[in-house]
């Protein structure tokens, strides 16, 4: 459990930015021990439906690399399919980007962001989504420095993060023992004014009352300012 973290407290978290050196956007995003590499690559065609639609696109994929968690698991491509979970997530990702990408600036053009879970311990899908962001954002930087576009699409920051009801206590980012505890579960993805892009909540040991729910999302909006705050700083003077 969280041994001297308090309830309100995020994990450490680091986002190293530029992490790979091939694509045009890319970062490192570390919540404790939950690892994600985000890579953004632009693509210079449109997916079939969007083409003469004078529309751009930005969309996700997500996996976890075989040995991120306790025990090895195998990876898709060998079992043939992806689960009904990584296509969930990845959908995610994508419709949360899209939410503050005006992607009519982004006219016959898609972005693509792979989402790779290096090290699994819980909240993998609310940490690639806040590094997916920064590498979308570097994308873009590197889009406009090299004169292929000339406007930023970006509308605002966005980030996300997990909450629960463990042991009737509201707690923000949860690692994996807290996740396998929590009586309620949610995940919680924001914009930097506060907007809601998504929340995705169960209730699989108890029902979630009201105050309970504000109470998450009174702790999520705090995590969010604290991860936006440090995208942020990633930017300053560029």
């Amino acid at each position: 459990m969280r041994n001297t973290r308090k309830t309100s407290d995020l994990r450490k978290f680091e986002i190293i930015p530029n992490f790979s050196s091939y694509p045009e956007g890319s970062c490192m995003i570390k919540f404790g021990e939950t690892h994600v590499l985000c890579n953004a690559s632009l693509d210079q065609n449109v997916p079939r439906w969007l083409k003469n639609s004078q529309q751009g696109w930005v969309t996700a994929e997500y996996g976890m690399l075989p040995r991120s968690t306790s025990e090895r698991m195998s990876r898709e491509a060998v079992r043939g399919k992806q689960s009904g979970r990584t296509q969930e997530i990845q959908r995610l990702i994508g419709r949360s980007l899209r939410a503050v990408t005006d992607l009519s600036l982004l006219k016959d053009m898609q972005i693509l962001i792979d989402c790779d879970v290096i090290q699994a311990d819980g909240g993998t899908r609310t940490a690639s989504i806040s590094g997916a962001f920064v590498a979308l954002q570097l994308c873009i930087q590197s889009m406009i420095g090299k004169k292929i576009i000339k406007t930023n699409p970006i509308k605002e920051n966005l980030a996300a993060i997990s909450c629960g009801i463990v042991d009737n206590v509201p707690l923000l980012d949860l690692d994996f023992i807290e996740d396998q505890n929590a009586e309620v579960d949610a995940n919680f993805v924001i914009t930097e004014t506060n907007k809601i892009v998504e929340i995705q909540m169960t209730s699989e040991k108890k029902l979630c009352t009201e105050n309970e729910f504000n109470s998450m999302f009174e702790l999520a909006k705090s995590g969010i300012s604290q991860i936006i705050q440090s995208q942020k700083i990633l930017f300053e003077g560029k």
